[in-house]
């Protein structure tokens, strides 16, 4: 019998093939509806009956498969990803983003870890017990679906508003970005490996700045400047230190990493204090407080003309509660000639460690690595998550990895380079089956 483990590496490498870029425009963007149908064909292939829904727009296509359960008053668990993936420049790479090359003990591309890893151990699960006749506890959803890499308005989102049926009966879900491990050095002198399970993740906000001034000359003295303006409310925003916020989840994460290294956490220096933890501390900088980062400007059409309107936007991630007090704080720092508008706007999301579900995640962790330990964390990102927590869902992030100590994982999201460790995909599928049996 072909087992999740044995047949994952091929099957991600497969997913890799197919480019799905979103870049955001529907003019540009292909869309995922042939990788969705190769996905839907895998599933066919064993005994499913894959349903196909189009979210919105011309090719994004999403699957659906549900494996009946042995208990169908419980809640199903919904197992999503998605199939879209951030573009890459082939120039820039080693080896072409969409070849899913597998070698040196990795299977490179775009979507490596973000996320066709997670998709490929589904798939390879959900193919396994159908051939198997595994009946698991409960009803089991795999979804595949389009468009999260630009907020889920073609995907995630436009399922929930317009095909909630799709999720009649789910309590719980798990998707990305979790079930990795980082490794920390014990206070002992050993080692011990903390698989990092998402409970929460930071709100989404992408905000348009705006302002008019009077355009003229570009040789003269002007003082009502649009450019000027909008360049000094940016540049505040983007040199301004948010207030540091220590949330239940990050608070757990920490005195977990505490009692593990015998490092202490000063809250009076906790940047400080988290340096010494190394690559990890970029990571974790990231939800201590709430961010504001300036990504495009546009203002201006000649050299010597000064515009009457320049525009700017910013990429804002706020931690859980502290919206209000965030809108106000940015109010002060663009000042009153300035105008703010959401371009996009996804609330944050935290819910707690523990309940069955949390005991079956650690439990299937520690069935293939017993000397490990899972620990709460919160995502300085977004994910479909938002979407499926409207519907009263409680989503966690557990796309398991055991990962080589000195990789920097964060930075391959998105990155170049992307790849994923051939022994975290086998990893990853075998927990993830031991998981789903005892959901």
């Amino acid at each position: 019998m072909i087992t999740p483990a044995d047949e994952v590496v091929e099957l991600v490498s497969a997913l890799i093939r197919f480019d799905t870029s979103n870049t955001g425009d529907p003019a540009t963007t292909k869309g995922e509806a042939e990788c969705a149908r190769w996905v839907g064909e895998q599933l066919r292939q064993v005994g499913y009956q894959p349903e196909y829904v189009e979210s919105g727009a011309p090719n994004r296509l999403n699957v659906f498969a549900r494996l009946p359960g042995a208990d169908p008053s419980r809640g199903a668990l919904l197992i999503h990803g998605h199939l879209d993936v951030v573009p890459a420049e082939a120039a820039d790479w080693s080896v072409h983003p969409f070849s899913g090359a597998v070698s040196d003990g990795y299977v490179w591309g775009r979507g490596a870890v973000d996320m066709k890893d997670m998709c490929g151990m589904m798939l390879a699960v959900a193919r396994h017990f159908k051939r198997a006749g595994v009946l698991p506890p409960r009803d089991l959803i795999f979804a595949f679906v389009a468009d999260e890499e630009h907020g889920g308005k073609f995907g995630a989102h436009w399922l929930v508003a317009n095909r909630p049926d799709l999720f009649a009966g789910v309590s719980e879900a798990i998707g990305e970005v979790g079930g990795f491990s980082i490794t920390v050095p014990r206070h002992d002198g050993g080692e011990r490996r903390l698989y990092l399970i998402e409970t929460a993740e930071k709100g989404l906000l992408w905000m348009r700045l705006s302002t008019r001034g009077r355009a003229g000359h570009g040789s003269m003295v002007h003082d009502e400047n649009a450019v000027t303006t909008i360049a000094n409310a940016v540049a505040r925003l983007g040199t301004h230190q948010f207030p540091l916020v220590m949330t239940d989840t990050v608070a757990q994460f920490l005195s977990v990493v505490a009692e593990e290294t015998g490092l202490s956490f000063d809250r009076n220096d906790l940047e400080g204090s988290l340096a010494k933890l190394g690559p990890m501390a970029r990571m974790l900088g990231a939800v201590l407080r709430d961010t504001a980062n300036p990504t495009m400007l546009k203002a201006g059409y000649k050299a010597n003309v000064i515009p009457a309107t320049a525009e700017a936007v910013v990429d804002c991630r706020v931690l859980p509660g502290r919206q209000a007090a965030f809108e106000r704080e940015v109010d002060e720092l663009i000042g009153p000639d300035v105008t703010r508008e959401w371009i996009s706007e996804l609330p944050s999301y935290e819910t707690t460690f523990d309940g069955h579900l949390v005991d079956a995640m650690n439990d299937a962790i520690l069935a293939v690595d017993p000397e490990a330990r899972t620990v709460p964390y919160m995502l300085s990102g977004g994910t479909d998550a938002k979407a499926f927590a409207v519907l009263g869902i409680r989503c966690f992030g557990f796309a398991p990895l055991r990962l080589p100590a000195d990789l920097d994982f964060a930075a391959l999201f998105h990155g170049v380079d992307e790849r994923v460790p051939v022994e975290a995909l086998e990893f990853g599928a075998e927990v993830l089956e031991h998981f789903l049996r005892n959901c």
